[in-house]
């Protein structure tokens, strides 16, 4: 297995179009692609995006404790938010609450590209364990880190419990063949959830450690977003 980039992060919301408002109007995002199933925003549609699924009623962080998402200038990105917005600072790094329950993380950094996903933090019972798991799933391991291609993963102590309303729905990951990962998840016994082929991706769905559910997905030929 061999991840080679972080897609996208794909979430159940309320309602969609809130969240995706408040992403367009404050947070660098456009609308990428807009159907009956999903609404799709980021701010280049070869990098890092969200993928809004509607969901019925308050959905439940669960695992996910924020996605990290790069900018040039702190101070610039913040003043971008609506007034009053809660901030809470750290170093070269603030957090901020956005609709639907949603925990956004901008990270200050000097290259790369404005509100890529720089980041996806998830708090577990057991980060060793979680670690050791996802370093055999794909993701490359540099200096104790977890990355998909120029992404981190995060993992952090915390105690959640499955939801039956999760906020996460799935982290997408960019594969060469997913074919490839279909025949290593069977070879290894690994739990595959969903094999979909689609009109412009092609991807094998595996349940990773805490349910944390990846999807490893091909760009077809015919695949192109603006």
């Amino acid at each position: 297995m061999k991840i080679e980039t972080l897609d996208h992060v794909a979430l159940w919301v309320a309602d969609p179009d809130r969240l995706a408002d408040f992403l367009t109007g404050h947070v660098g995002m456009h609308v990428i692609d807009r159907t009956d199933a999903f609404t799709l925003v980021g701010s280049d549609a070869r990098r890092g995006k969200l993928t809004l699924f509607a969901a019925e009623g308050a959905r439940d962080p669960g695992v996910l404790e924020r996605i990290g998402l790069r900018v040039f200038d702190l101070e610039e990105a913040l003043a971008a938010l609506p007034p009053g917005t809660p901030v809470e600072r750290a170093d070269g790094e603030a957090v901020v609450d956005a609709p639907e329950g949603l925990r956004l993380a901008l990270v200050e950094v000097e290259d790369g590209v404005a509100y890529d996903l720089h980041h996806v933090a998830f708090h577990v019972p057991d980060p060793k364990a979680a670690f050791e798991e996802l370093a055999t799933l794909g993701f490359a391991v540099e200096d104790g880190t977890i990355r998909a291609g120029d992404s981190l993963v995060l993992i952090e102590q915390g105690d959640t419990s499955e939801s039956e309303t999760p906020l996460l729905n799935h982290l997408g990951l960019r594969v060469e063949s997913a074919d490839e990962h279909i025949r290593e998840a069977e070879r290894r016994g690994l739990e595959i959830a969903d094999v979909v082929d689609g009109a412009n991706t092609y991807a094998v769905f595996v349940w990773g450690p805490d349910r944390i559910k990846l999807e490893y997905v091909e760009h077809k030929p015919t695949f192109s977003l603006t």
